[in-house]
């Protein structure tokens, strides 16, 4: 029967963290595969009167390049709901760990733009439980609230890499390496701003943190967070997003570090009737053109 949990604070990262690299150990973590008859969980995590600290704000602000003013950046409401997040993926019921899974897809949904002094509630739970062709897809929604007005719903697609039944299924044609056209603006990013969004944020996985961490979980060096290439690519178009408005981003890639990476940003308004505030945006390899992010912003 499902159940909510509430909990008294938010809980802290690291110990989080140590919880998710213990799920990793043969023997007493969690299992290497997802069996066939797995189900989400059906706990719900709640946190309640979640207050912004301005500093920490502030420091998110400066390692994004967003703005840093009355109301909470977009991407902002994923960094808030990050430790129950953890807290779910590191519950005995997750189906897999929280380290080592991929981070495929982000949708934030907002109606309204958060005022950074209002007292927030989170709502945490999983659902969709499903195969793909490289592993096991699982949404984690957090619903944000002031009081009883519901104004966010983020929702994280995670994979756990595993062979499945749809994995011999047909792949499609390897897209081809080419030039990039000349970019719109150049991201550049190096450890230390990684470092630095990684205090900011809480999200001090492994692979973010150094080159021996990450060699240990098969990347050739440490890699950006996903939410903050999806927080720097919206960060120049931010002020022209109307209230309510759908953020869609895809990952590639990884950005390995240091990297200078292509920012392209389309603004679609007009003929196609697309609303005010629709855009279409991307980070790209500088000499290959690959993917890193691909994302949308849409009103509504």
């Amino acid at each position: 029967m499902a159940k909510t949990i509430t909990l008294p604070a938010a809980p802290g990262t690291a110990e989080l963290y140590g919880k998710a690299v213990t799920a990793l150990l043969p023997g007493i973590g969690k299992p290497p595969r997802v069996p066939a008859d797995a189900t989400a969980p059906e706990t719900r995590y709640r946190l309640d009167g979640v207050r912004v600290d301005s500093a920490a704000l502030q420091a998110y602000c400066h390692a994004t390049g967003q703005r840093f003013g009355d109301t909470l950046p977009l991407t902002y409401p994923f960094v808030l709901q990050f430790p129950v997040v953890m807290k779910l993926m590191t519950s005995d019921e997750f189906p897999f760990g929280a380290v080592g899974s991929v981070h495929m897809t982000n949708t934030i949904e907002r109606k309204r733009p958060i005022e950074a002094g209002e007292p927030l509630d989170i709502v945490t739970h999983a659902e969709n439980l499903r195969e793909h062709r490289k592993g096991i897809l699982i949404d984690v929604v957090s619903e944000i609230s002031v009081g009883s007005e519901l104004v966010t719903t983020q929702t994280a697609t995670f994979l756990k890499q595993q062979r499945t039944s749809l994995s011999d299924e047909p792949r499609g044609p390897e897209p081809k390496s080419k030039t990039p056209p000349p970019p719109d603006a150049i991201l550049a990013v190096d450890l230390k701003r990684i470092r630095e969004y990684a205090a900011a944020s809480g999200d001090r996985n492994p692979i973010h943190m150094g080159n021996l961490p990450a060699k240990a979980f098969g990347f050739p060096k440490a890699i950006a967070h996903g939410m903050w290439s999806a927080a720097a690519a919206v960060a120049n178009v931010e002020a022209q997003l109307p209230d309510a408005v759908t953020y869609d981003v895809k990952f590639g890639k990884p950005i390995l570090l240091p990297a200078k990476v292509n920012l392209y940003t389309r603004r679609i308004d007009g003929g196609s009737g697309e609303s005010k505030g629709s855009f279409d945006i991307a980070i790209r390899d500088r000499r290959k053109g690959f993917p890193h992010l691909t994302a949308t912003t849409r009103e509504g």
